[in-house]
């Protein structure tokens, strides 16, 4: 009997090429992640895949699995839209502001593959940038914000957690840290830190590094796109911290070198903020989903959010 839970995790694992990054995905252990495939193994008499291998190798019965799953589960998530939609009898409003200036890169993807299935929900979005979403998602002006800096004192709010990144050090490869693979706080002490035109305290490379170490660096600079951020630091005007996915273009470019803050790095994750007497709504629960299955498909060095301030 094949279970539909089994090929999921078939999926994820192809997906991903690792079981560590398979379990965490799919909020497993490793050991119960394994104990999965051997039970689907067992069950049919023949591995799936082959151990050790490296890039991840599927054996003829693994792939005619993943044949099976790339046509059933597509199937299966349009017939649960379905079924929700009928349950619900409504359509909806989902009116999304972002805190995070580099989210675009995937949030457009995810909204375009979310309207195609939701056609019936009324999509807006708003800018994050010059007024407090979080509060106004209270008020109900806003029904989703994306954040990765909750406010745990305002109440009502549940924090989704979409996925965990790492933040990472942008330098020219010019620059005299550019052969290092680790900054401390004190290496930024003479630089320009090139930041969006944030408040300070929404931004990770004074909160979680520099602040706590009592360091302040020589400048701080703004900039509305991180792609002006990038050219800013090409041209040797300062260095930059940004999400590890958000600078993979340019490291694949050749535009800047990405170093670590610190030996642990410095790391984040992105919620989706939503008043707490809409988690019911179908439609959001999906567009969670959507959101998740988005990110993990384009971008580069996330992984599965483990945490849960909700709890």
């Amino acid at each position: 009997m094949i279970e539909l839970r089994h090929l999921r995790a078939l999926t994820v694992l192809r997906d991903t090429g690792s079981m560590v990054r398979a379990s965490e995905r799919l909020h497993l252990t490793q050991s119960a992640l394994s104990h999965l495939f051997r039970e689907m193994e067992d069950r049919h008499a023949q591995a799936l895949f082959v151990r050790k291998s490296r890039p991840l190798r599927f054996t003829s019965a693994g792939l005619r699995l993943l044949q099976l799953a790339d046509d059933v589960l597509p199937r299966v998530a349009v017939a649960q839209r379905d079924l929700a939609r009928l349950a619900s009898g409504q359509a909806g409003r989902l009116n999304i502001a972002i805190e995070c200036h580099s989210c675009y890169q995937w949030l457009m993807p995810t909204l375009d593959a979310y309207r195609d299935d939701w056609p019936e929900v009324e999509l807006d979005l708003s800018s994050g940038f010059h007024f407090a979403p979080l509060p106004a998602l209270v008020r109900g002006d806003l029904d989703l914000v994306v954040t990765s800096n909750p406010d745990t004192s305002l109440k009502g709010i549940h924090y989704e957690p979409l996925f965990s990144f790492e933040m990472c050090l942008a330098v020219s490869r010019k620059h005299a840290l550019a052969k290092k693979k680790t900054v401390s706080p004190q290496d930024l002490a003479d630089e320009v830190q090139i930041t969006y035109p944030v408040e300070r305290e929404r931004l990770d490379i004074f909160q979680k590094f520099l602040d706590p170490a009592g360091i302040e660096p020589a400048a701080v600079r703004t900039a509305e796109l991180t792609v002006m951020m990038v050219q800013l630091v090409v041209s040797g005007r300062g260095v930059c911290a940004l999400p590890n996915w958000a600078l993979y273009e340019y490291l694949q470019k050749g535009l800047v070198n990405q170093l670590r803050l610190g030996k642990s790095g410095v790391w984040s994750t992105l919620y989706a903020a939503v008043r707490e007497e809409m988690l019911e709504q179908a439609f959001l629960r999906d567009f969670f989903t959507t959101a998740r299955d988005t990110c993990f498909a384009n971008l580069n060095g996330v992984l599965a959010a483990t945490d849960n301030i909700n709890k």
